[in-house]
């Protein structure tokens, strides 16, 4: 008869880099099964965006001033680079709730008990979040050609700088998203996860070049608009895209906008992953 232990099961063979990507997929996998299975997610998590482009279009285009302008059709494509930077924002609110919800039914502690990397976890959660996300932004896309937004309106552009813009979009919110993922480790309930990830997340959206021009804003408010991530974000698209509004302004990110948007998104990443897995140990331990 064979001698039982209880010993841990080894982990698969190959290289440390290796089984955390395999096991990230595999977790990105069930992620996006569960996903899948609750369509709701993701239906409602697009009605919020095409909320926003119908209401700022319709109710406020025309009398917001864009430059010299205060054409609707110029507002309407001057919006459109941050109605696509908030949606991909807003997603850090549910990966966080999902990690929370996690945590709470107690699905963290099994796979606790299995050979795979740490990190794994929440890096497959975060890359299956940012595959709804990418699905969100395309519909919200086909809903701006809808209501008349067009790339190319103030310049030239082409499908790879279109492309390049939803690059760096989506790279935003994956970074963001690990700030999601530290605040549903450090919080108690899914609810409490939500509420923590929306409260930040709205001085940091509107306090910004998302919504209205900041040549528009009193000086020291518009520093701090023209230095935060997400406007650097914004600026990027709205160039890659050829959109009016293009801040003509001196501050390194609104001059710099993709480099500043690449460098402030890979920072994001690199800290909050960092603090989220070494919060996942201790959490977990």
């Amino acid at each position: 008869m064979s001698a039982v232990t209880d010993a841990a099961p080894a982990p698969a063979p190959g290289t440390a880099v290796g089984r955390s990507v395999r096991d990230s997929l595999i977790v990105a996998r069930r992620n996006l099964i569960r996903m899948s299975r609750i369509p709701e997610m993701l239906i409602f998590g697009l009605i919020q965006p095409i909320m926003f482009v119908v209401l700022f279009t319709y109710v406020f285009g025309g009398s917001m001033k864009i430059g010299a302008s205060t054409s609707a059709l110029d507002y309407k494509n001057f919006l459109m680079a941050g109605i696509f930077a908030q949606t991909v924002t807003f997603a850090t609110a549910g990966a966080g709730a999902g990690i929370a919800d996690d945590m709470h039914k107690g699905l963290i502690d099994r796979f606790r008990s299995l050979p795979m990397a740490r990190g794994a976890v929440l890096t497959g959660r975060t890359l299956a979040d940012l595959v709804q996300t990418a699905l969100t932004v395309l519909v919200l896309a086909i809903v701006a050609l809808l209501v008349g937004w067009r790339t190319g309106s103030d310049g030239d552009t082409n499908p790879g700088r279109v492309l390049a813009a939803f690059g760096l979009l989506l790279l935003l919110g994956y970074a963001f998203t690990w700030i999601g993922a530290l605040i549903g480790l450090s919080v108690r309930t899914p609810e409490a996860a939500t509420s923590g990830g929306l409260v930040w997340l709205f001085p940091v959206t509107f306090l910004s070049n998302a919504f209205v021009d900041t040549a528009n804003m009193t000086p020291w408010l518009r520093h701090i608009a023209e230095w935060n991530p997400f406007s650097a974000t914004v600026q990027a698209a709205r160039v890659l895209f050829a959109n009016p509004g293009q801040s003509a302004s001196g501050a390194w990110p609104m001059q710099h906008p993709v480099w500043a948007s690449l460098i402030y998104s890979v920072l994001i990443v690199v800290v909050f992953r960092t603090l989220a897995v070494r919060k996942y140990r201790s959490a977990t331990a």
